[in-house]
């Protein structure tokens, strides 16, 4: 295991930039998420990582060894880093024991069956060890596409939305798993996902990219409720955002205010998240729209000609008059 650190990298294709300056850390045994929408520079930074694409500047240490600057690449095969790819990559023509047992080469042949089939057991896979990725549902080759990362003992793990294309109760029992094989093998682990949920759920720090930069890195707790900007909030769940004016220590939209005590007196961003509304009877704001959400109504309010949605109990109708109490640890504001 290896902490993985990126300082001031810089990466462009064809004149375009498509990371800019990235300062990052992934800890040691620890997994770091990196979330954010397409062409943030997700992927591209896992590609730098692994060696498959070189810096244009800054560098990126494994552990204490330099392995890529913008006059050196280590290759690929020097840096032993485990990868799990979007569509798994498994060889079709070998079993599943043979895909995990692919990387483990310098091993003679009982030691890498026996250690193939060692993994494929931490992953719940062991009596799958036969059967050929066709035979394997894309839950099941996603563990093994993962045991075959970490059978070689790599000094970290790379994962590229590997759970994407599985149906929400598939991604929820494979996320669960990854999870816990991750922890107990301890590995450096890099994971890539446009989903908030996948990276607040697997993470032990959060980096929130955007447009190749770094919009926010911390723990996911302290990105939930210590944005840095509007943008970081709002890759984490739905936000109503307001632009306003801050004055005596807050900003006021047509819900309430928004307490800014830091903040200069001027043009200023609120952001409440969808979940920080509480609807009570009143006749401040209308109910415009209710649609269910699991356990919860999300909820379209409106007052003085502005929209915004609250995520509530199951209790709301549509034309509903209502107060609306804005909480404050979902609130937050910036100067604009």
């Amino acid at each position: 295991m290896s902490s993985v650190t990126l300082t001031g990298v810089a990466r462009s294709y064809k004149g375009a930039r498509a990371l800019d300056a990235i300062s990052l850390t992934a800890p040691e045994g620890k997994v770091l998420a990196l979330l954010g929408p397409s062409g943030s520079g997700k992927s591209t930074i896992l590609r730098l990582i692994a060696g498959l694409e070189a810096v244009d500047a800054g560098e990126i240490l494994i552990g204490d060894e330099l392995v890529s600057t913008h006059a050196r690449t280590l290759p690929a095969e020097q840096r032993r880093i485990g990868m799990v790819f979007q569509d798994y990559s498994l060889f079709p023509h070998l079993t599943a024991a043979a895909n995990v047992g692919f990387g483990l080469d310098k091993l003679d042949r009982a030691e890498r069956e026996e250690k193939a089939l060692y993994w494929l057991d931490r992953v719940g896979l062991k009596h799958r060890a036969h059967a050929f990725p066709h035979e394997l549902s894309g839950g099941e080759q996603q563990r093994v596409a993962l045991a075959r990362a970490l059978a070689p003992a790599p000094r970290a793990v790379l994962l590229d939305e590997p759970f994407s294309g599985l149906d929400p109760v598939q991604r929820a029992e494979l996320r669960d798993a990854t999870i816990a094989t991750l922890a107990e093998a301890k590995t450096t682990t890099l994971f890539v996902t446009h989903d908030a949920e996948d990276a607040l759920q697997v993470a032990d720090r959060l980096a929130i990219l955007k447009t190749g930069r770094v919009l926010q890195e911390g723990t996911p707790r302290e990105a939930y409720e210590h944005p840095a900007s509007i943008d970081a909030a709002a890759a984490l769940g739905p936000v109503n955002v307001f632009d306003g004016h801050a004055e005596n220590g807050a900003v006021t939209t047509p819900f309430g205010a928004v307490r800014a005590p830091a903040l200069p007196a001027g043009p200023a961003r609120a952001g409440v998240r969808a979940e920080a509304l509480r609807l009570n009877p009143g006749t401040s704001a209308r109910v415009l729209d209710v649609r269910p959400h699991g356990a919860h109504d999300l909820v379209r309010i409106e007052a003085k000609g502005v929209v915004w949605r609250a995520l509530v109990p199951a209790r709301a109708q549509l034309g509903d008059q209502v107060d609306v109490e804005i909480q404050p640890a979902g609130a937050f504001a910036f100067s604009d």
